[in-house]
């Protein structure tokens, strides 16, 4: 494995931290929601709770009677006794007496044989608490709140004053819970959760980090592609994964590769047409330089038949250049300018224009009478070519036939002569670049591009030329196009 591969990559690491940070921040905002959401309902119960006691005290000391002896009471002492004593606490809760803003007396709960110690020692800690007895030792209507003392943590309280007629004292009985005792289970659960939360996120950075890695991958397979494409070699192409179908990713892949695609096409067709200019001028320019070198300047015949085949080349060159720069634009996507055809009018169009290339028997066969998306200067120019190459190899008076029909879910446009054929030889080969046919005949001046462009014609609309032949049976060329739109011709 390539060192490189074992170290993060930069967009790797920030993908991870990005999903770590959503990570973290959601379990941090659940966690804190939840805690804050416990401790609240802990809160209520205590106030609920320290309600219903004060509710209780109220309804004791309204009746003024003791509940022991049924007398009344003799003073505020007696009723904050009363009210207090044998009182069954809650685990954590407790009550205490003030009589005239001083401590008077705790009580005496029943609470559970181990919390004894513990409930005595927090009512005397705060009985001895001179701040909190400030606080709620003279109150003189209903008072709730929250005290903090050192040691004992939030204490939540309610107090309520009692008064007695013919008692010039004033008590107060509070009712009071340790609140962090209460909110011990909250705290617990939101220590879970966190710590729930980080074992969570260690394995959301082990999936994140396979993920990222697995995301990046196609990227990392676009930079290797890339590095390995020359100017030599442009057959590279990014792998494809079936997993990845139709995601954004794919998408790229799929794209850059019909990019290099593309581009391999291009210099493709620019080296073809090098090659093949290269190869096809050097004949006419050879001929020109050795005429011109045995030229004789003091002779007026050699002059004048020197310039005229220097003219001739020159001017089979510009033809060959021409021809040579329209098979390098057919594999470009503007070669085509489509739009919806009337084939059947086109037809018969091609056919008034062919008749004026000799003296032929021109025969217009059935017409196919269908609107097609096509180029129809292109289809234009690939028919008259098979029909002046038909009228070469021909006699006056042959029958060149033109016409169109579907067949098979495919439009076919013909071009058909009764002429010498092609050889089965000829057949193979016939549509490759600078080749000619062996069949007799007046043969072309051109450099055997003809039927080349009509098979890049062919081509870029999806189709294909065919050709039915055998010698002295004369040849039929066809033409045939999809007639549903993006179809190809399937491969052989």
């Amino acid at each position: 494995m390539k060192a490189r591969q074992l170290l993060p990559s930069a967009a790797r690491t920030r993908i991870m931290g990005w999903v770590l940070l959503l990570i973290l921040a959601a379990l941090g905002i659940v966690t804190l929601v939840t805690w804050r959401l416990l401790l609240s309902a802990v809160d209520h119960r205590m106030d609920a709770a320290l309600h219903a006691e004060v509710a209780e005290f109220e309804e004791l000391t309204l009746s003024g009677v003791n509940r022991t002896t049924g007398q009344p009471f003799a003073s505020v002492e007696d009723m904050i006794s009363d009210a207090i004593v044998y009182r069954v606490a809650r685990p954590n809760e407790f009550f205490l007496g003030y009589v005239d803003g001083k401590f008077y007396d705790q009580c005496e709960c029943i609470v559970a044989a181990e919390q004894i110690h513990a409930h005595d020692q927090t009512a005397a800690a705060l009985a001895a608490d001179h701040a909190f007895t400030t606080l709620v030792g003279s109150v003189t209507e209903p008072t709730s709140g929250s005290y903090h003392q050192p040691g004992l943590g939030d204490v939540r309280y309610q107090a309520m004053p009692v008064h007695l007629a013919g008692d010039p004292s004033t008590g107060v009985i509070v009712a009071a819970f340790l609140a962090d005792p209460e909110r011990a289970d909250a705290n617990a659960v939101a220590q879970l959760m966190l710590a729930v939360g980080a074992g969570t996120l260690l394995i959301a950075t082990a999936a994140a980090w396979l993920v990222a890695g697995r995301i990046l991958r196609p990227l990392r397979d676009v930079a290797e592609t890339a590095r390995s494409i020359t100017d030599t070699d442009l057959s590279r192409r990014i792998p494809t994964r079936t997993d990845t179908t139709g995601d954004d990713l794919d998408d790229l892949v799929r794209t850059v590769n019909s990019m290099l695609d593309r581009v391999e096409a291009g210099v493709a067709a620019q080296r073809r047409f090098v090659d093949d200019a290269g190869h096809e001028l050097r004949t006419p320019i050879t001929i020109v330089r050795g005429h011109l070198e045995l030229l004789d300047p003091h002779d007026p015949d050699d002059i004048r038949d020197t310039l005229a085949l220097v003219d001739d080349e020159l001017e089979r060159m510009n033809r060959m250049v021409s021809d040579l720069l329209l098979l390098a634009r057919a594999e470009q996507p503007t070669f085509l300018q489509t739009r919806p055809v009337d084939v059947g009018a086109l037809t018969r169009e091609i056919f008034d224009k062919v008749t004026g290339l000799g003296e032929r028997d021109f025969h217009l066969d059935a017409v196919a009478e269908i609107t097609l998306e096509l180029d129809p200067q292109r289809i234009t120019q690939a028919l008259i070519a098979l029909a002046d190459n038909a009228r070469r190899y021909t006699a006056a008076g042959d029958r060149i036939r033109v016409g169109s029909a579907v067949v098979d879910g495919w439009l076919r446009f013909t071009v058909a002569d009764n002429g010498p054929g092609v050889s089965a030889e000829d057949q193979s080969r016939i549509f490759d670049r600078f080749t000619r046919g062996s069949a007799g005949g007046h043969r072309s001046d051109g450099a055997g591009l003809g039927l080349s462009i009509v098979a890049a014609i062919a081509s870029a609309h999806g189709g294909r030329v065919e050709l039915d032949s055998s010698p002295g049976g004369g040849a039929a060329f066809g033409v045939v196009l999809p007639i549903r739109q993006g179809e190809q011709w399937p491969e052989s």
